[in-house]
């Protein structure tokens, strides 16, 4: 099948179309943008600047990709957007470029942006990561891998947000939020693990087990942070995931969520 671009969408020369692309009605690519086999763009989506997206994505009716930065310091000057594979950006959803000269907003693999969903400047954005619809990254935000972000939610720039961590609904999370937990409210507060990501990403009994008892030292021992790190690394086995959680409280720059008052694990 050959790529094919609807008499009304405006393609400019310079953008490169792989094998399958299909191009809808009244959409705009512009710039000097790369489009993989097998992605499909939907009607009246405009695709502006440096921007690469990769194979088999989906986007749908009015998505903007590669906007110049809501930055008041921004000069106008190159900057990227990169998307992988597989991924599907629902209606009206946004992703801006890098606000400084050569840098990029990064979009990984299979993930879901519902819609009106916002990526801003300078984010990373992991691969299977779900935003729900009108969930909003600010500058430099990073979503590891796996994280899910509830609608109508707000991340403050430069938070962090670990792998397999799920935030709810209409929360404002201003700290970073530790892998494996979910946090919820305004300001976003630590609610235990999110034991039921764990278990449906077939976590097995013993890690889940493992993660419980690192999670009650970091929070509920009165360790402060160098104290509880440390007692986790000499008491619990070493595995992967314990690791990932010790390093990323240890080097957060932001601070971490608080938890919320007898929250349950």
């Amino acid at each position: 099948m050959s790529t094919s671009v609807h008499p009304t969408a405006l393609v400019d020369p310079k953008c490169e179309l792989d094998d399958q692309v299909e191009v809808g009605p009244y959409s705009i690519i512009g710039g000097e943008a790369r489009i993989g086999k097998g992605t499909i763009i939907g009607p009246q989506v405009l695709i502006e600047g440096w921007v690469r997206i990769g194979k088999r994505c989906t986007i749908g009716k009015g998505v903007i990709i590669g906007a110049p930065p809501q930055d008041t310091n921004f000069e106008g000057k190159r900057s990227f957007v990169e998307i992988g594979d597989g991924n599907l950006i629902r209606e009206y959803s946004t992703i801006h470029r890098g606000s400084k000269a050569e840098s990029t907003t990064r979009i990984g693999s299979e993930i879901f942006l519902m819609a009106y969903s916002h990526i801003a400047h300078n984010c990373t954005v992991e691969d299977g990561v779900v935003v729900a619809n009108m969930g909003t990254l600010a500058g430099y935000v990073t979503l590891e891998k796996k994280v899910m972000v509830g609608g109508l939610s707000a991340i403050h720039q430069y938070v962090k947000v670990g792998t397999y961590s799920i935030i709810g609904g209409c929360s404002k999370v201003i700290k970073d939020v530790p892998p494996y937990t979910r946090v919820d409210g305004h300001p976003a507060t630590l609610w235990g693990l999110n034991s039921v990501g764990l278990r449906r990403a077939n976590f097995s009994p013993k890690k889940r087990e493992l993660l419980e008892r690192a999670y009650k030292i970091l929070f509920r021992s009165g360790l402060n942070t160098s104290q509880a790190t440390k007692q986790i690394e000499n008491d619990l086995e070493p595995i992967p995931e314990i690791r990932h959680l010790c390093e990323f409280v240890k080097n957060s720059e932001r601070g971490i969520c608080k938890e919320k008052r007898n929250a349950p694990l």
